[in-house]
């Protein structure tokens, strides 16, 4: 099964790694659908990188095929190693270089994920399921952060809405609530306020019902092919690519639906910096940072000369009738 989003707006495969060896893999993928490959990461004693394609191992967590968004515009590429060495993940460190370094020893299996609040049917998800419970979907979006650099990233993730649909929700919820694991003595930056930015530990998230049930909104188990390695948010990740990326939460142990907006951890901390909508946008500058541009990270140096222009919502204007007679200055 081919599921295609036809968004001039997204991404091509062949921007996102070679051209071949892209079509190779996803000839694989056709072929075999979902089988887990159950090699350790290197340097990652708690996280199995668990190869979505199928390789070399017989282990499976879902043996349908794994079904994949085609997008058809060209964009710039991110190299996988850029990727999984240039993130904000606070819980292991305010430098861009501290999650791959702190992170690696974090223990992602056991997991659970508890989905309850305003539904009819409350579910938890423990590790397997957020592998085999739902039809895993590739997404390749670009992911804009609010400090004006950019990446293109192949996501194989879960649809948002599949797991709300799940858990049926009730007429009084309105928005959606989301938690990160709660672990000082594997998170130091929970532990630490200097390491951690000061945040208020638990990282909490927050989203519009309709924007987390809107189809681009996924929750990320993987990239590249391969489960999602601790700096990235392991076991699971929000991914919303009409946002800028604190939005997009990451290791994530809870999912609310509630009625009242709920805090987030960034607006919490600075508000007059960081809104709750968070949509990308280069009318409304960060205090800090003009959102008009953006460098994208490409092959070159992590400060090569690639910018350009920022689209309103990222580029997915998609979006844009959520948003329909806000003034989007005031919800920033």
């Amino acid at each position: 099964m081919l599921i295609k989003v036809p968004k001039a707006s997204q991404c091509s495969e062949n921007d996102v790694t070679d051209e071949a060896i892209y079509l190779k893999r996803r000839q694989l993928l056709k072929q075999m659908g979902f089988i887990g490959a159950g090699a350790l990461l290197a340097g990652s004693p708690g996280v199995q990188a668990i190869n979505l394609f199928g390789d070399d191992d017989e282990t499976a967590f879902n043996t349908r095929e794994l079904t994949y968004s085609q997008q058809d515009s060209a964009q710039t590429l991110t190299p996988e190693s850029k990727v999984i060495s240039h993130n904000n993940f606070y819980e292991f460190g305010t430098d861009k270089t501290d999650p791959k370094e702190n992170a690696q020893g974090l223990n992602v299996d056991p997991w659970q994920l508890r989905v309850d609040g305003l539904v009819e049917k409350p579910f938890t998800l423990g590790f397997e399921d957020l592998f085999s419970s739902f039809e895993l979907q590739e997404r390749i979006y670009r992911m804009r952060c609010v400090e004006a650099w950019s990446m293109v990233i192949p996501w194989i993730g879960i649809p948002l809405q599949s797991l709300l649909n799940r858990a049926a929700p009730l007429s009084k919820g309105k928005y959606v609530a989301f938690e990160t694991l709660y672990d000082p003595e594997q998170m130091p930056g929970q532990r630490n306020p200097f390491i951690g930015g000061g945040i208020d530990y638990p990282y909490v998230e927050g989203l519009r019902l309709d924007e987390a049930m809107h189809p681009l909104t996924i929750l990320a188990v993987g990239l590249y092919g391969k489960s999602l390695p601790p700096q990235n948010g392991a076991p699971i990740r929000l991914v919303v690519p009409w946002k800028y990326g604190f939005k997009s939460i990451k290791s994530i142990v809870s999912i609310r639906l509630v009625e009242k907006q709920p805090p987030t951890s960034w607006n919490l901390l600075a508000a007059n910096e960081y809104g709750f909508y968070a949509n990308v946008n280069p009318n409304v500058d960060h205090p800090r940072w003009s959102q008009a541009r953006e460098r994208r990270i490409t092959k070159g140096g992590l400060f090569s000369s690639n910018r350009i222009d920022t689209q309103l919502f990222n580029g997915y204007d998609e979006v844009a009738p959520l948003y329909r007679g806000m003034d989007l200055k005031r919800f920033y």
